[in-house]
């Protein structure tokens, strides 16, 4: 008679529910999905949910496989000697193999007032307690949007889109990650928006007040509404259980996504850091992530031995409002290439990206083992981990 094995997965965003949907596989594999809520949450639109055209969350019966045992809960604890997981409401869950796909939220913004005065955006219930207050705000009040990266310029586009009159404090460069060429395209668009952007020397925000923000060179800018985009980090459970993370908390694994502590341990997503050296953090990363993490487990359960990760990287998409956005394309080590597709083009396949996100999952319920990320495969990973050993600068993840 063969013998079930249970596999437990935490997190049920991107990395979760794929690497869940692809353990079903196998009939002999029984998965339980825990997440602390009952709806899969599309961080990706979190910026329209903000701004109205959005809800950002979609049942799980689209994304998971009826097979998946979904437990609305949140781990508290790993125990990895008893092979079980605390609930914070109580009792506990034992598994065979445990998926660690916890994901990533808002860092500590470690600037005096900001945690007080700022509205962080990187969760669904922080973005929810966002909309109320912007919707009681005047149609004129000053709204300042903290972070140049995507999430900093999809929100400030998406509501000066809307009518709303917005800073944007870039605290350096704005979109660090875009190319040149990029990076003008997107300053233009939000130009064009009505969007005042803060860059370079002394665009750096030192203190949040209730109505007002200020800025490393003295200026004191007025701010009804403060939006705090900038960083993300990881919840500290593998830390607290006694795992191996790295500096952010991320947990330590091999090329094979297995923690260095227990082979029974599989990371995946925002909150896995392979060989010490992650991949950025990211939708597009995600599902790669969760599929080779389940890859995985079933190669162990199977007896055969896991492979290492080869995955490399398209680009990045951000939108700009609802009628533009751009399409910044990469080489597979992850840096901006000169190429990139803006204005409409750059909004539909910003929309695209986001669809196909959500049917990839959903494919992956109805027929697991299907997704395949050929496409983002990087053979040089070897290579990049020799260089970072060596301690060579040249290296971009």
């Amino acid at each position: 008679m063969t013998q079930n094995t249970d596999v437990v997965v935490i997190g049920g965003g991107y990395a979760g529910v794929m690497a869940a949907n692809r353990l079903t596989q196998r009939d002999d594999v029984t998965v339980t999905l825990i997440n602390p809520r009952p709806a899969f949450v599309e961080r990706i639109r979190l910026h329209q949910l903000v701004g109205g055209s959005h809800d950002a969350v979609v049942d799980y019966r689209e994304v998971l496989a009826e097979s998946v045992r979904l437990v609305v809960d949140t781990v508290t604890r790993i125990d990895v000697a008893e092979r079980g997981v605390t609930l914070a409401t109580g009792g506990t869950v034992g598994y065979d193999y445990l998926i660690y796909a916890v994901g990533s939220g808002s860092a500590d913004p470690r600037v005096p007032g900001a945690a007080e005065f700022a509205y962080p955006i990187a969760g669904l219930e922080e973005a929810r307690r966002l909309r109320p207050v912007l919707d009681a705000a005047p149609a004129t009040a000053a709204v300042t949007v903290v972070g140049a990266g995507p999430t900093g310029i999809e929100t400030a586009a998406e509501l000066a889109e809307g009518g709303r009159r917005v800073t944007l404090v870039c605290g350096g460069v704005l979109g660090p990650y875009l190319h040149p060429r990029g990076r003008r395209s997107v300053a233009k668009r939000l130009a064009g928006l009505g969007v005042t952007v803060l860059q370079g020397p002394g665009a750096k925000v030192t203190a949040v007040t209730r109505d007002a923000v200020r800025l490393d060179d003295g200026r004191e800018l007025p701010s009804e509404v403060t939006i705090w985009t900038a960083g993300f980090s990881v919840p500290d459970l593998a830390a607290r259980s006694g795992l191996s993370t790295d500096a952010m908390g991320r947990l330590l694994t091999d090329e094979t996504l297995t923690s260095v502590d227990d082979v029974r341990v599989v990371a995946a997503g925002d909150s896995a850091a392979p060989s010490d050296l992650p991949f950025r953090m990211s939708c597009q990363a995600a599902g790669p992530l969760g599929g080779h993490a389940a890859d995985t487990v079933l190669n162990r359960i199977a007896g055969e031995q896991p492979a290492p990760i080869a995955l490399g990287f398209v680009g990045q998409c951000i939108s700009l409002g609802r009628r533009a956005g751009i399409f910044q394309f990469a080489h597979r080590n992850d840096t901006a290439m000169g190429l990139h597709v803006g204005g409409r083009p750059g909004a539909k396949l910003k929309q695209l990206v986001c669809w196909g996100t959500v049917k990839q999952l959903a494919d992956e319920a109805s027929k697991p083992g299907s997704f395949n990320w050929a496409w983002a495969k990087d053979d040089k990973r070897q290579q990049q981990l020799r260089a970072a050993e060596r301690g060579e600068a040249a290296v971009h993840r």
